[in-house]
């Protein structure tokens, strides 16, 4: 199996000990089983912010994978017994044969939230959660997704159909329309990464996409100022933006998705 390390110039200097450790560890449970583990989210599209941005792991596995190789991953990778330097890590562990295919379920074999600042989640069934999270994810992984040991993300993990990806993207705009559990600036900027992608179908960083928006929104300028500022503070000091602007934002937001086919 080839191998990848996290040594590469795109990634921020003070993840690179504990990516490295999170890959051996995985290799160490999954063994040759191990298909692939990828950097996606933040790290992948070049936008991770210390104490910020969760570190987005993606692993794919082969099929006939042990249910105890899975719970024994968890328990390795768990904060504190491996310590997360950003504010969480999610990760999440797919079958290879599932990952080849477009689809629009989660498809996970487990989704591992963990961290500092993140709530802890281990889940072994993908009935647990809403599926845009994870068609969006395996997108960008196809897309952005950056190899930290095996093969890469790409030539495993299908890029996902258009009508697939639009259906995750508004389930996506409506959830963080609703706000809850979502600070008011990652509401706003995954409201612009959304509405870019339905647009242009490539995938951006929050930062940049804001920035795209910022320039043909000036009803919105105000709002989408405060929210690249806020999301440039760390996650405790986050500015609590205003309400009302913010939902009519993502009202807009989801109109302009709505419309996009």
């Amino acid at each position: 199996m080839e191998e990848t390390t996290a040594g590469e110039d795109w990634l921020f200097p003070g993840l690179k000990p504990y990516l490295d450790e999170l890959s051996l560890r995985i290799e160490a449970v999954c063994g040759r089983d191990l298909v692939t583990v990828a950097a996606v989210g933040s790290v992948a599209l070049g936008d991770y912010r210390h104490g910020r941005s969760d570190v987005d792991i993606m692993v794919v596995v082969g099929d006939e994978t042990p249910a105890l190789s899975l719970r024994k991953l968890a328990a390795v990778l768990r904060h504190p017994d491996l310590r997360c330097p950003a504010a969480g890590l999610e990760l999440v562990v797919y079958p290879a044969e599932f990952v080849a295919i477009p689809s629009q379920d989660a498809g996970y074999l487990l989704d591992l939230n963990t961290g500092p600042l993140l709530p802890e989640k281990t889940s072994f069934d993908a009935a647990d959660s809403p599926a845009f999270w994870y068609v969006i994810d395996r997108s960008i992984a196809h897309q952005s997704g950056r190899p930290l040991f095996g093969r890469h993300p790409r030539d495993v993990i299908a890029p996902g159909s258009r009508q697939d990806l639009l259906a995750a993207v508004r389930s996506s705009v409506r959830d963080h329309a609703a706000g809850i559990g979502h600070l008011p600036d990652n509401r706003v900027l995954n409201g612009c990464r959304s509405l870019v992608y339905a647009r242009t179908g490539r995938w951006t960083s929050k930062r940049a996409a804001a920035e795209q928006v910022l320039s043909s929104a000036d009803a919105f300028a105000g709002l989408l100022t405060a929210a690249l500022h806020s999301f440039s503070l760390p996650r405790q000091s986050a500015v609590d933006l205003p309400a009302a602007d913010v939902t009519a934002f993502m009202g807009w937001v989801l109109r302009e998705v709505e419309a996009t086919t």
